[in-house]
């Protein structure tokens, strides 16, 4: 078999609707930026669907691209990788390319046909089930008092499911042998801090604490008086700052979602310093390096309010992430919600591994922060880690 029959081959294997999932990898450049691609079927308004997930070091991207139009990208990925594992109803299959494109292809028959379901990826499979009552989300007013999530707060319910996994994600992370604790920062009105506690306390079983701060006293009251109702004894709410909070000397998870500006950079040094496991950041706000971006070589972009603005925002959350990444944590930014409901929709998240740095890591960071002119709070907080 040659290239260009494998890829009529692949291709009219997936004119049959009949793929279940495939990873496309082994970049054929050592400098590609991303690692592999991963392919699963959807159906979105009636179309069959091929979704891509675009896998970085330490970023994942989607995008859905109509089977009629899948060919012209189909060429593209083989431009950059060199093997394909493909999953279908009733085979396997195994394709290796050599740098020539000369082709190996190999293929196993299913003995027991898988089943693909696209009613199943219109219907999203949530952590929390949609059909079921959970007594928080009652009393938050998500769900009715059957158990139905009410119409104008299913958007608050997907993004509530989506941060349950990546507290599911995150359970490897966190000490099985005692008391988990659990600091969430800036909790405000609380949705995600009570599925985090029912998840890990209630459905999962666990030893935890966990305890909400925020500014707001009647916030919190509010929030005091849902957890005492709920019987939920080991979450508490209380009324602080981040930086008045000294009652910790060791945590093990730390939250902080939509922390404006440098509260977000003063709770990741506080995690950091604590020796927390896993840190989940949602930031809003960047003003910091807006303040004082002075790169004349971009001026082209940064000229215009709206770009600068949001090229900061994406600036700042890198910054974070490699920040982070260089006091030993594996560091990802991942999509939180869909992009349409929030353009705030950037989460850090961060699991401490101890690995340490190379000194071409450190390099491209200093490298980046003085083309930006950028003296980071976090960095100035780390400072003795670095």
């Amino acid at each position: 078999m040659n290239f260009e029959q494998m890829k009529a081959e692949f291709l009219a294997l997936l004119q049959e609707k009949t793929l279940v999932q495939a990873t496309i990898s082994q970049p054929r450049q050592k400098s590609n930026e991303i690692k592999r691609v991963k392919l699963k079927p959807i159906e979105l308004r009636g179309v069959y669907t091929i979704q891509l997930e675009y896998q970085y070091e330490r970023i994942l991207q989607h995008e859905n691209i109509a089977l009629a139009d899948f060919a012209e990208q189909f060429d593209k990925l083989l431009e950059q990788f060199r093997q394909i594992h493909a999953q279908f109803t009733s085979q396997n299959i195994q394709i290796q390319l050599s740098k020539k494109n000369k082709v190996l292809w190999k293929s196993d028959q299913q003995a027991t046909p898988k089943q693909v379901n696209l009613s199943h990826n219109r219907k999203k499979q949530y952590l929390l089930d949609d059909s079921k009552a959970y007594p928080f989300l009652i009393r938050l007013g998500v769900q009715t008092e059957d158990g139905h999530v009410k119409k104008q707060k299913y958007d608050k319910f997907k993004q509530i499911n989506r941060f349950v996994e990546f507290i599911d994600d995150s359970l490897s992370y966190l000490p099985k042998d005692r008391t988990i604790r659990i600091l969430d920062f800036g909790s405000g009105k609380s949705y995600l801090t009570f599925a985090l506690y029912h998840y890990l306390k209630i459905e999962k079983g666990l030893d935890i604490r966990v305890t909400g701060l925020d500014l707001k006293k009647e916030v919190i009251e509010e929030c005091n008086r849902i957890s005492q109702d709920l019987g939920y004894e080991d979450l508490e709410f209380l009324v602080g700052d981040i930086n008045d909070y000294n009652d910790e000397t060791a945590v093990d998870m730390v939250v902080t979602l939509h922390a404006c500006d440098v509260a977000t950079d003063m709770a990741l040094a506080r995690a950091v310093k604590w020796g927390a496991k896993v840190i989940l950041s949602v930031p809003c706000c960047q003003h910091e390096l807006n303040r004082q971006l002075d790169t004349p070589a971009l001026d082209v972009m940064l000229q215009h309010g709206l770009i600068r603005e949001r090229f900061a925002s994406l600036a700042t959350d890198s910054i974070r992430a490699e920040l982070l990444s260089l006091v030993g944590y594996d560091t990802q930014l991942l999509e939180f919600i869909d992009i349409e409901n929030t353009p705030k929709n950037v989460l850090i998240r961060a699991y401490f591994t101890g690995k340490k740095p190379s000194e071409a890591q450190r390099a491209r960071y200093d490298a980046f922060v003085t083309l930006l002119n950028a003296k980071p709070f976090l960095q100035n907080e780390l400072q003795n880690l670095l």
